[in-house]
């Protein structure tokens, strides 16, 4: 497995901040190896971000749960740069023998065939056109998005197939693609929806350290809405004692820059997530890391994560009760509809014309 060696990011880049601090043990591994505490050797500055290919033989997932529904994901990339510290995905990347603090962030997989293996997934008889999400783990517009294109190459199929896509992304990076969105939001087949977790910038460099600010996500979603592509916000996570209280600023500003619709999550904190979670509180919010911690323990039946279908989205308790009763006033006096975003139809789906002559 050799890092890709076209596109080597800049020593600009480089001096950029990660969201991990450090590299927790593989689940699956039975052995590994701890910096010594005592040690007087500097920990490396700058870690350059690492490409590889990654040669899957198939693009589409399916989920099913109760909580998110049937959903058709497809996943550009394996691991994300944007680093955000309390990312669910992060263990994933375990099953590659790697770790889910700065290993998710720093090695990056790139599925370079994904649009050519989603025009055959669309192409097969047996497919039945639904909406496909894009980012359903990993943001499909994260930094190397830029160069790898394997975003645009998909949304070029989902176009020719006029195939019905959600977006879920953080990144600005998006708006380069409204050629390909206004075409499919022409056939009621786009809606694209933009996650702001705070308006502190400083807070965000801090806990989204490669993701667009927030002022470039709000600008994002204005400038999609001006262009007439439907757009939402998604104020996830939301982190209770450290983020709970900026729900209204956030939708207000969201609502004022053109989106349609809003929603919300808890933070989720499975696996290593919890350990990466509470060492960032310690190195960023030392004081106010118990209050964080114990906010969570009281939203998860005592434990910081609870897998739960009902509770792993929303939480349960007190504190969870009046998160969402204070994202509803928040929602309401925000101007947001009560009908929510609009629904996407498959009605216009067709193969496109094949280059192919036919005997018929």
């Amino acid at each position: 497995m050799e890092p890709d060696e076209i596109f080597k990011p800049s020593n600009k880049k480089l001096a950029r901040g990660r969201g991990a601090t450090l590299n927790p043990a593989n689940r699956f591994d039975l052995i590994s190896v701890e910096r010594d505490p005592e040690s007087e050797e500097p920990l490396e500055q700058t870690i350059p971000t690492q490409y590889y290919d990654d040669t899957t033989k198939s693009i589409l997932s399916t989920s099913d749960s109760p909580d998110l529904g049937r959903m058709t994901n497809v996943n550009a990339y394996r691991g994300c740069e944007h680093g955000c510290i309390y990312c669910y995905a992060r263990p994933g990347h375990e099953y590659f023998g790697l770790s889910s603090g700065l290993d998710f962030e720093t090695k990056i997989f790139v599925k370079r065939r994904a649009a050519e293996l989603l025009r055959k997934e669309l192409s097969k008889p047996t497919w039945k056109p639904r909406v496909v999400t894009m980012s359903g783990v990993t943001d499909c517009y994260q930094p190397a998005e830029k160069h790898f294109k394997i975003t645009r190459g998909c949304l070029e199929v989902l176009r020719d197939f006029r195939n019905p896509v959600v977006i879920i992304t953080k990144n600005h990076l998006v708006t380069r693609d409204m050629d390909l969105l206004k075409e499919l939001s022409e056939y009621q087949a786009c809606f694209v929806i933009v996650s702001v977790t705070t308006l502190d910038r400083q807070l965000a460099r801090k806990m989204e350290p490669r993701a667009s600010s927030p002022t470039d996500r709000l600008k994002a979603i204005a400038t999609l809405h001006a262009t007439g592509i439907p757009v939402g916000v998604n104020v996830a996570p939301i982190i209770p004692g450290l983020t709970d209280h900026e729900i209204p600023a956030i939708l207000k500003a969201a609502a004022k820059a053109g989106a349609q619709s809003a929603s919300y999550t808890i933070v989720r904190l499975p696996y290593a997530v919890k350990d990466l979670f509470a060492a960032w509180l310690q190195e960023h919010f030392p004081l106010k890391k118990e209050k964080v911690l114990n906010r969570l323990r009281a939203m998860r039946g005592g434990k910081l994560y609870d897998a739960k279908w009902s509770a792993r989205m929303t939480g349960e308790g007190v504190h969870a009760q009046q998160i969402a009763s204070f994202f509803d006033v928040a929602y309401k006096k925000a101007g947001f509809p009560s009908e929510g975003r609009q629904s996407l139809s498959a009605k216009h789906f067709r193969p496109p014309p094949s280059d192919q002559l036919t005997f018929f």
